[in-house]
C-alpha cells in the first residue's frame, strides 16, 4: 500500500509521493495506472520524492508523465514538491535544494504561501535543445501539412517549442500541438506553446506537454515562452503569464542568468493505493 498526495499547481495535476520513508518502485505500466482518471487516482505527472544524491542537496525529485516516461523538469511540479516537503515536516527550511536530472533547482517558500523556483538558464543552443537544426536562430521554421509553422526552440531541462498567435482561444493547440510534439525535429519530443502577447509585461499561453496532451498550466512552458518573447524583444524582463489554470510571474534578466518562477501550489487531498 502506497500513501500518496494529490497536489496541483494552477491545476497542472500531480500525485505526489514520499519515497524516503516508504519503499517504492513504480514500473511504467503501474505510474500509467495511477495517472488514469477513471481507473487510478488521476494525474498530469507522478512525483517522486527521494534522497539527494549531491552532499549540498536536500532531496531528490523525480517526474513521471502519465504516460510512464520519466522526464527531467516541471516547474508547477517543483513548486508541489516544495510545499509537499514543508506540510509533511520533512525539512524546515524556506530555501529547499533539489537534485533533478536537468541539475539542481533551488526552491523558495515565501510568507505568502507562493513558491518561487530557480529554474536554471535557458539553453538556446540547438544541440542543447535538442533539435534538428545546424545554428541558432530566434525562429525556426517547419512546413506542416503545407503550412508553414515558426516556432522558437529552447530547453528549460526540457524541449519546448513555442509558437506565438494572436489569440490562444482559437488556436490549433490539440492538432498542432499532437503533431509538432513528435516531429522528427524534436529528437527528445518538445512540449509545444502557443503564446498570445497581450503588452510587454503580459502574455496568454496554452501548452501541449509532451506525454501529457495539453494541461491547465506549465511551469516550464511559461519560462520557455516568456524566454522566447525576451529573445525577440516583445516583453519585458518581469512578465505575468495567463495560463488556462491561472497566473505565474516570470523573470528573466537575458542570457546566462537563471528563469524565477513565482506561483501557487496546493494539496487537494491524501489517501492510500495498492497496486
Amino acid at each position: 500500500m502506497i500513501n500518496f498526495t494529490k497536489m496541483h499547481g494552477l491545476g497542472n495535476d500531480f500525485v505526489v509521493i514520499d519515497a524516503i520513508n516508504q519503499q517504492i518502485a513504480l514500473s511504467a505500466e503501474q505510474i500509467r495506472f495511477i495517472a488514469n482518471r477513471y481507473f487510478g487516482i488521476g494525474c498530469d505527472q507522478l512525483l517522486l520524492v527521494e534522497r539527494p544524491v549531491s552532499e549540498n542537496a536536500d532531496f531528490k525529485y523525480r517526474i513521471f508523465n502519465a504516460d510512464g516516461g520519466e522526464v527531467a523538469q516541471c516547474g508547477n511540479g517543483a513548486r508541489c514538491f516544495a510545499r509537499f516537503v514543508r506540510d509533511k515536516q520533512m525539512i524546515d527550511k524556506d530555501e529547499i535544494i533539489v537534485d533533478t536530472d536537468a541539475g539542481q533547482l533551488v526552491l523558495h517558500l515565501t510568507a505568502d504561501g507562493l513558491v518561487t523556483v530557480n529554474m536554471g538558464t535557458p539553453h538556446l543552443r540547438p544541440e542543447h535543445v535538442p533539435i534538428l537544426a545546424e545554428s541558432e536562430a530566434l525562429r525556426y521554421c517547419l512546413n506542416i501539412d503545407g503550412e508553414d509553422i515558426a516556432f522558437a526552440a529552447l530547453s528549460m531541462g526540457n524541449p519546448h517549442a513555442v509558437i506565438q498567435v494572436d489569440d490562444v482561444q482559437s488556436a490549433p493547440v490539440e492538432a498542432m500541438g499532437s503533431v509538432l510534439e513528435s516531429h522528427p525535429f524534436f529528437p527528445q519530443r518538445a512540449n509545444i506553446g502557443f503564446m498570445q502577447v497581450v503588452n510587454r509585461k503580459q502574455i496568454n499561453l496554452r501548452v501541449y506537454e509532451r506525454g501529457a496532451q495539453e494541461t491547465l498550466a506549465c511551469g516550464s512552458g511559461a519560462c520557455a515562452a516568456v524566454v522566447a518573447g525576451i529573445e525577440q524583444q516583445l516583453l519585458d524582463d518581469s512578465v505575468a503569464v495567463s495560463l488556462p489554470g491561472g497566473d505565474l510571474l516570470i523573470n528573466w534578466s537575458g542570457r546566462g542568468q537563471p528563469v524565477m518562477m513565482t506561483g501557487p501550489a496546493v494539496s487537494v487531498f491524501e489517501g492510500q493505493i495498492t497496486l
